[in-house]
């Protein structure tokens, strides 16, 4: 059944997996900085940030292009590998920028409109909308530059 995986190949040679490494350590780098961001802007610190969507730079972003980027790298900018990676990170940056902020919009405009709503104010059936799931197009920029960078910083080591 896995007779196609050599018996040098495992779990533990991943960090060997270039594209990979660079993808995680992106994505890492990035939820740690909405964290150290969150705390100079609101001067407190929220941990939650370290694996919350939302926020800048936006860790979606950074991840695919990042991951694209690295493949890139790796099987050439000809490669059907890194169109197929450059593809899926354009989608997800305007999946980031597009639907997911309208959607953060809307359940803005919803937990007004439950929240101020004095019927509905006290009822435990009403969950509160998490309104922090999309990116503005600077978060988004911001993450793609990140995503950039990692690779270019990772390639030496």
């Amino acid at each position: 059944m896995f007779s196609h995986i050599s018996t040098t190949d495992s779990f533990f040679t991943v960090y060997k997996n270039y594209p990979l490494v660079c993808a995680a350590v992106s994505w890492i780098v990035a939820q740690l900085l909405k964290v150290l961001i969150d705390l100079i802007i609101h001067k407190k610190l929220t941990p939650r940030m370290l694996i919350a969507s939302g926020g800048t730079p936006s860790s979606h972003s950074s991840t695919v292009v990042s991951l694209s980027l690295a493949v890139g790298m790796t099987e050439g900018f000809l490669s059907s590998t890194f169109a197929i990676s450059a593809i899926f990170a354009f989608i997800v940056m305007y999946d980031a920028a597009g639907v997911r902020r309208e959607t953060g919009d809307i359940a803005k405009v919803l937990n007004n409109l439950v929240l101020n709503n004095p019927e509905v104010e006290n009822s435990e059936e009403y969950r509160e909308l998490k309104e922090l799931v999309g990116h503005t197009p600077i978060e988004v920029v911001g993450g793609a530059a990140l995503g950039i960078a990692i690779p270019l910083l990772i390639r030496p080591f």
